[in-house]
């Protein structure tokens, strides 16, 4: 079953999911949805980008500080000013008018609400990117047990700032795995950021890849099994994600990408109430190194 998924990649003309994409999120705890964002913003974002990248040709090792302290911008091992490898940019709507727009205005915003509003609330937000011939990975995880709320209403939107296809790592997800188990992302006595392999070997057959045309969005339950592969082609692949949740969720372990911009409100009018639904996990061991890059290489 192995494949592009293509059955959720519906075009839309106006900022609503259809009722058939919204079952289908909730079958599968994730949907594929073109024009998340309009051509402007999308090359916007774009030269933003680029410009960190050259930036990045200018320094050896991480660089940048974000609110807590921790460096702004993650350079892969390797990295050159010859070959710049920026892996990531943590918290970029701290920085940029053009970021800080898109995570408030997209549609993918209004996705979100309409999945799991009215009312919603920003996490963090992050640059993911996979330049040319890199080697970074993503080792299979599920993002709640980093970012336990008092509910799990909570969605990671993958907004396509490329055109993201098989050759170039697209996210790999194990569709309805947000139903199932929160697995342990400890091992050892350490937070490796990572789910035991075997979880996923006994699921090799399902899983399927999510592609896309640049400007689409992948919205993602928090709870959803996922990772991805290095890029082998000679495309990039750079995704701004962005984390959403319900309003009357309340936070209960510290925020790893702690922003200025963390809770804000952007969609819907505050209710005075937190909602609780049951579940059992460990809590996360917040990163002390750039990103929990770092933690999945066992660097943390």
């Amino acid at each position: 079953m192995t494949g592009i998924y293509q059955l959720y990649q519906e075009r839309i003309s106006m900022k609503a999911l259809t009722q058939e994409q919204v079952d289908t999120f909730w079958r599968d705890g994730v949907l594929v949805v073109e024009g998340a964002v309009d051509s402007v913003d999308l090359q916007r974002m774009r030269d933003e980008f680029a410009h960190w990248v050259e930036e990045s040709r200018s320094h050896l090792n991480d660089f940048g500080e974000c609110q807590d302290g921790r460096p702004r911008f993650d350079l892969q091992p390797g990295h050159s000013a010859e070959k710049p490898a920026l892996r990531r940019v943590q918290s970029p709507e701290e920085i940029s008018d053009v970021f800080a727009d898109v995570m408030r205005t997209a549609n993918t915003v209004d996705f979100c609400a309409q999945l799991v509003g009215p009312a919603i609330r920003f996490h963090h937000g992050k640059v993911n990117s996979k330049l040319p011939g890199s080697a970074t990975q993503i080792k299979w995880h599920q993002d709640f047990p980093f970012q336990p709320m008092t509910n799990d209403d909570m969605i990671t939107c993958l907004l396509f700032v490329d055109e993201v296809t098989l050759e170039n790592g697209p996210l790999e997800v194990l569709p309805g795995t947000h139903k199932g188990e929160l697995h342990t992302h400890w091992h050892d006595g350490v937070f490796t950021g990572a789910v035991d392999e075997s979880i996923v070997e006994a699921s090799a057959d399902k899983i399927v890849k999510c592609t896309g045309p640049a400007g689409s969005v992948c919205l993602m339950h928090a709870r959803l099994l996922h990772g991805s592969a290095p890029n082998l082609s000679s495309n990039p692949r750079t995704l701004y994600i962005t984390t959403y949740y319900s309003e009357d969720a309340i936070e209960l372990s510290p925020n790893h990408l702690p922003s200025e911009l963390t809770h804000e409100l952007v969609r819907g009018e505050p209710s005075g109430r937190v909602r609780c639904v049951p579940y059992d996990m460990e809590l996360p061991a917040v990163p002390k190194a750039t990103s929990f890059f770092a933690q999945q290489e066992g660097a943390d």
